[in-house]
């Protein structure tokens, strides 16, 4: 579903206006514009894409007639639209390919240099030639900021 249609049935179930639930349902299907099919739904119609909806918007929003509405009905509603029950992020990654890129590179040495204002700066030189993301380069990551 589109999330206007969405909008407009949490307008219905929970009073007000489709505008007031129109944000939600928006975050919730924001992720179509990395990945346009289904699949996109793995990133937020799960219980924790649930949770991280309420991290965002808050326990309640104040819709246009004043009623205060729980977010994470919002959201369960709007998972329960589309999918028809509420998956765990389990439930969506338990079917997922593991690749070696997943597990992030490894460390073949620290590389530690003087910079000009006498502190030391630390890099690590990586094994990315397993990566089908990258190849033979080199990241340098700070050890504190």
């Amino acid at each position: 579903m589109k999330p206007w249609i969405h909008a407009k049935i949490s307008a219905i179930k929970f009073g007000g206006v489709p505008k007031d639930y129109l944000p939600i349902h928006d975050f919730m299907d924001s992720s179509k514009s990395a990945h346009a099919d289904v699949r996109h739904r793995c990133v937020l119609h799960s219980a924790f894409g649930i949770y991280i909806v309420e991290k965002v918007f808050g326990t309640n929003i104040t819709n246009s007639k004043g009623k205060d509405v729980s977010v994470r009905d919002i959201a369960e509603q709007h998972v329960l639209e589309d999918l028809g029950t509420i998956p765990s992020l389990g439930d969506w990654l338990k079917e997922m390919k593991l690749e070696t890129w997943m597990g992030g590179p490894k460390i073949r040495k620290e590389v530690i240099s003087m910079k000009p204002d006498g502190k030391d700066e630390v890099t690590y030189e990586v094994d990315v030639s397993k990566s089908p993301l990258s190849r033979n380069k080199r990241y340098p990551w700070p050890l504190s900021d």
